[in-house]
């Protein structure tokens, strides 16, 4: 016997409510026999002007809809909150989780059997599986692609990979400012996320890699039309999810995280994706934690792009893809079930790599062992990360005197200061820029190099702070240590002249004091007052979860497929 179609609560009742129901969808124009039982296919779409990113997904979701309609659903598109990486403050991120609250009850609340996710900028992706995992209705994802090439005086730049050394470069007089404003138009030249490997390509090239999309939706330029085509089948495809009651239960499995751990290291993919897997695994019950990461430790760095290598996304689409990535990791990948019904290893089959200088060979990688390190210590007991494939390899071992900031407005009052006492040596320490302290937890972590460091040609120093870092970004950067500082994390009770040492290779990051004295630090430590009092953002401070658990609200891990049975008239 056929399940019931869950729309049918909605839209099958031959009473007022389903008068209601039906009456007011057809004043847009809809017949008689959309409402004959079909699947309701939600496109929930996080288009906005305001996320340029996200700026194709009108698009996209027309090609959804004609692949919906082709396999006999109904499509309806929904919007939700969208963020703009780029445009948002204090930070998108403080605002990730209230988007996987909007699609969360989005979903719960509409008459949908099945949902396809249009999302690509950063947070969207991340936000809008968290919301979707949470009801567990057949779920895929459609990202919106990554930009062309940047182009600039006959090169290839990357979204944010150059703005950082491009920035770097006019503080130490070796660029002009009217170079560096020439490069800003040339830059983004078309709809679509950061073409280097940011966290929204990273994110992208993990739904691959955990099946949550259909093949090739990593890389496909947002402005292909192979995209629009690839929107179309996922259009398709739904339809039959739903048929077959396939969800994202089925396939966010822990076999599926571990996949996208070993691709993240494949890739050279962000750090941040390390807060999404642990968010996500989080809202469907898979006990993921900080130490699985190691996972990935001894993956070698397969993929030649920014930050971390030389190419492009464009350069990565044409040399095959994360098709081809699967295929290099091969017996390294766990069996998991994916949207297409059947293993993971499907999607590698085929493929064929056309440039081997943009996707390494797993026997001759770019870079041999360069996954996230998980770093620990009495400066981050419950954990730190930090990307060795972006990093100096000389600094990975390093001792050194710490030199403090205590808030983002120290260092940015400070950090140009011609006196201030720091030489390549110093270990520069962020304090307040956490879940909570921020809040947010923003992209500040890889903090500028001191501008007397620039002017000597100093390119990279140990950093570290309770932030994160945007995708695009290089350098060794320790991120995300737990606890923060504004909740009461060793990383509080730092003092500039202390000496910390990192050890990327033993898994370390130690503050060189003794316990009595970090005793005496902490009996006298406050809180500082937190920067918002009202709405969502007090909300967000009073439940974030840390660093180390995704810095999810406490109250919306796991989920609820409980239905809704009470109507509104």
């Amino acid at each position: 016997m056929t399940k019931e179609r869950r729309s049918r609560g909605w839209y099958g009742k031959m009473d007022k409510d389903g008068f209601i129901h039906r009456s007011w969808m057809k004043n847009q124009g809809f017949p008689d026999h959309a409402f004959d039982g079909r699947p309701v296919i939600g496109i929930c779409n996080t288009w906005s002007e305001l996320t340029p990113c996200n700026s194709g997904l009108r698009d996209l979701a027309e090609g959804v809809k004609r692949g919906v309609w082709e396999a006999g659903g109904f499509p309806v598109e929904f919007p939700v909150m969208s963020l703009g990486e780029t445009q948002m403050k204090p930070t998108a991120m403080l605002f990730r989780n209230l988007l996987a609250m909007d699609v969360e009850e989005s979903i719960r609340a509409y008459g949908l059997d099945g949902v396809v996710l249009l999302g690509g900028c950063d947070k969207t992706t991340p936000g809008q599986l968290m919301g979707a995992a949470s009801v567990d209705l057949p779920t895929i994802v459609v990202s919106s692609g990554p930009m062309l090439n940047g182009k600039w005086k006959g090169q290839d730049i990357g979204s944010g990979t150059d703005v950082w050394k491009f920035s770097e470069a006019v503080r130490a007089g070796d660029m002009t400012l009217q170079d560096f404003m020439a490069a800003e138009s040339g830059m983004s030249r078309s709809k679509g996320v950061c073409m280097t490997m940011g966290t929204a390509s990273t994110m992208a090239s993990l739904c691959e890699a955990m099946g949550i999309c259909l093949p090739t939706n990593a890389a496909l330029p947002a402005v292909d039309a192979r995209r629009m085509a690839l929107a179309h089948l996922t259009g398709k495809r739904i339809v039959e999810m739903v048929d077959e009651d396939l969800k994202p239960s089925d396939i966010l499995t822990r076999a599926a995280f571990e996949n996208a751990i070993l691709a993240n290291a494949a890739v050279g993919g962000s750090t941040n994706a390390v807060v999404h897997l642990l968010a996500m695994a989080g809202r469907v019950g898979v006990d993921l934690t900080l130490k699985d990461f190691e996972l990935g430790g001894d993956i070698p760095l397969l993929v030649n792009c920014m930050p971390s290598g030389t190419y492009l996304m464009e350069d990565f689409c044409y040399a095959g893809g994360m098709p081809v990535v699967l295929n290099e990791l091969g017996n390294h990948l766990r069996a998991a079930k994916t949207v297409l019904g059947g293993d993971i290893s499907a999607y590698a089959d085929g493929a064929e790599c056309y440039n081997r200088d943009v996707i390494r060979a797993f026997d001759d990688p770019l870079k041999p062992a360069a996954g996230l390190r998980v770093l620990r210590g009495n400066l981050a007991p419950d954990g730190a990360i930090i990307k060795p494939s972006a990093a100096t390899d000389a600094l990975l071992e390093h001792e050194g005197e710490a030199y403090v900031f205590e808030t983002i407005e120290d260092l940015k009052a400070n950090i140009d200061r011609d006196d201030l006492p720091v030489t390549p040596d110093t270990i520069l320490v962020l304090k307040g820029c956490g879940p909570k302290g921020y809040p947010g937890m923003p992209e500040v972590g890889n903090m500028p190099i001191p501008k007397k460091l620039v002017q000597q040609g100093v390119r990279d120093m140990v950093r570290v702070s309770d932030a994160r870092m945007s995708g695009t970004a290089y350098g060794t950067v320790v991120l995300h240590v737990s606890p923060e500082a504004q909740a009461g994390g060793t990383l509080a009770l730092v003092k500039t002249g202390d000496r910390i040492r990192l050890s990327a290779a033993q898994g370390q990051l130690e503050l060189l004091i003794s316990e009595e004295e970090l005793a005496t630090r902490r009996a006298t430590w406050q809180p500082d007052p937190p920067h918002y009092t009202r709405g969502y953002a007090r909300m967000y401070v009073d439940h974030v979860l840390q660093a180390d658990k995704g810095a999810d609200l406490d109250f919306l891990t796991g989920k609820d497929t409980r239905p809704v049975t009470r109507e509104s008239h």
